[in-house]
C-alpha cells in the first residue's frame, strides 16, 4: 500500500521535497554499494561502499527526523549534506554508471538538505 499525500500535507514543501531526495539518495547508495560488492575490483571499491553504507544510513535517520518534525531537523540536514558531499566525491571518482548514478542522487539530495537548512534556520 502507498502512502497518500493529502491536501492537508504536514510539511512544507521543502521538508516534502528534502526527504523524497533523502529516500531516492538512500537507495541509490544501498543499490551502488551492493553493486560495489559484486564487481570484480571489489578491493578497490571499499571506500565506495563504506561512503554509500554511511550516506544511506545518514539519508534515512533524516528522512525520519523531518517525519516526525524533530527539533533536530537542521542540525540533521547540516550531517546530511555533508554525507551526501563525501559519498558524491567518492562516487564520482568511478566509472561504474551505478556510481554516478549514486553521486547524482547525492548531490541533490544534498541540495535539498541545504534548502532545509536555509528555510528552517
Amino acid at each position: 500500500m502507498q502512502y497518500q499525500e493529502s491536501a492537508s500535507a504536514p510539511y512544507s514543501p521543502t521538508i516534502e521535497a528534502c526527504i523524497r531526495a533523502c529516500s531516492a539518495c538512500q537507495r541509490a547508495c544501498e543499490y551502488c554499494a551492493d553493486a560495489c560488492l559484486n564487481t570484480d575490483t571489489v578491493q578497490m571499491m571499499t571506500e565506495c561502499i563504506r561512503t554509500c553504507r554511511d550516506c544511506a544510513d545518514t539519508c534515512s535517520l533524516c528522512s525520519r527526523f523531518m517525519a516526525r518534525n524533530s527539533d533536530l531537523v537542521v542540525e540533521m540536514c547540516r550531517v546530511c549534506a555533508v554525507a551526501c558531499d563525501v559519498c558524491a566525491e567518492e562516487c564520482e571518482q568511478h566509472e561504474h554508471d551505478h556510481c554516478r548514478r549514486c553521486a547524482e542522487a547525492c548531490r541533490r539530495c544534498a541540495e535539498a538538505c541545504r534548502q532545509v537548512m536555509e528555510d528552517e534556520a
